[in-house]
């Protein structure tokens, strides 16, 4: 094949990938389900082994995008990319396993945790789910609401949302997210008696993402008073800013049917 048909293929394979994600969309959708309230979500990973075309064929198209092609998308078309790269490939390495572990970190281990496991074919190079998060997405965009749209496939997480995460809707999928998560009493709530207010260790972890200007935390959640105060008083606290801030537990069961409680 010469140089000028061989890149001609190239082209044509990456220019026209389909940043409405539809593969992933078919993939996703006999397998996801989610909570009446939009908090919660599980994965069918027992249904989704024999069901992998999809998935496949989406992870494919992924691998051919070359860097300059990337480089070339709208922000919101990079960020929706990347988003959808890592919940797609978390499950995919979820599925590789010969027996469904209890956590996404049984994979790993102390000296090689699962984050740094380097399976994803992305840009010419196999990378870990840590270089999706933290080296592309943290690294290139300020937008702490990545951290309810990245998925760890875990009960504690926030929600693997039914469908993937396209570049028209980014911002209302994005808020929509932080509110339901936000709203959910089972990770984030407001003690008026105590004033205090418990969220989830996202936000312990992943703290210098939220933080405002003067280093302060405090005005995010005011920000999103009405999705986690329950109350009048509660929202009060909340917009007043004087209260204390602990982190609930963080649940790393497998979001698997049966398993989430």
């Amino acid at each position: 094949m010469n140089g000028l048909l061989l890149g001609t293929l190239l082209l044509s394979q990456t220019a026209d990938f389909d940043h409405g994600h539809r593969a992933l969309a078919d993939f996703y959708a006999p397998h996801v389900a989610v909570s009446d309230d939009g908090a919660a979500s599980t994965f069918a990973y027992a249904g989704a082994g024999g069901d992998r075309a999809s998935l496949d064929a989406y992870l494919d198209s992924v691998a051919r995008v070359t860097t300059a092609t990337y480089n070339d998308w709208t922000p919101e078309q990079r960020l929706a990319f990347l988003i959808n790269v890592y919940n797609a490939s978390a499950i995919e390495l979820l599925l590789d396993q010969e027996t469904l572990p209890d956590s996404i970190r049984d994979i790993g281990s102390v000296f090689r945790p699962v984050w740094k496991r380097r399976f994803i074919d992305l840009f010419g190079e196999q990378v870990s789910l840590d270089n999706v998060e933290h080296g592309r997405i943290r690294e290139d965009f300020e937008e702490p609401r990545i951290h309810v749209a990245v998925n760890c496939a875990s009960c504690g997480c926030p929600a693997l949302q039914p469908a993937p995460y396209t570049a028209g809707e980014l911002e209302q999928q994005l808020e929509a997210a932080m509110r339901a998560f936000l709203g959910d009493r089972s990770r984030n709530r407001v003690d008026l008696d105590r004033r205090t207010v418990e969220v989830s260790k996202i936000f312990d972890w992943f703290e210098s993402d939220f933080l405002d200007e003067n280093g302060d935390i405090e005005p995010y959640f005011a920000r999103y008073a009405d999705a986690l105060a329950d109350t009048e008083e509660e929202r009060a606290l909340l917009l007043g800013g004087d209260y204390r801030l602990r982190y609930t537990d963080y649940d790393w069961t497998i979001n698997a049917p049966g398993r989430c409680e």
